[in-house]
């Protein structure tokens, strides 16, 4: 896509990061492929080829959208790591350099952010299921 349609189409997809249910993302969906799909088919099929794993974040609940939105988490939790081993002597033994690491990620801890909701996930680990973010609860039929 040239630069010149870039900002418009982030703005676009952003939208669809953004939506607020997974309706909303599957109408933002067809917008950006019907805005640019003419002009840009390859990247409108990249963007759109796989839209379930796209919004797959909808099948849990709201309260962990934000941390599934994320882009990097595993990037960003061993950035402190990172910056402070890549040096050129180096951490010494390879026992030196897993306590370096130990207490570099100790230390960073202290600086996440807890997960919100954090009592929900044992109810996905279970295999709940959500819609749109709310629990969906099981009829009796099927409990039985």
């Amino acid at each position: 896509m040239p630069k010149s349609a870039q900002p418009g189409a982030t703005k676009t997809m952003q939208e669809i990061y953004n939506a607020e249910d997974r309706a909303h993302a599957e109408k933002a969906i067809e917008a950006f492929a019907k805005t640019y799909g003419a002009m840009f088919p390859k990247a409108v099929a990249e963007s759109t080829d796989n839209t379930e794993a796209l919004l797959a974040f909808y099948d849990f609940p709201a309260e962990h959208w934000i941390h599934l939105r994320a882009t990097n988490p595993i990037e960003s939790t061993f950035s402190t790591v990172r910056l402070r081993t890549k040096v050129p002597c180096g951490a010494g033994s390879p026992a030196a350099a897993l306590a370096m690491v130990f207490k570099l990620v100790e230390s960073a801890r202290a600086r996440w952010r807890a997960i919100t909701g954090a009592h929900l996930a044992a109810l996905v680990r279970a295999g709940a299921k959500f819609e749109t973010g709310v629990l969906v609860e099981r009829s009796e039929a099927h409990a039985a």
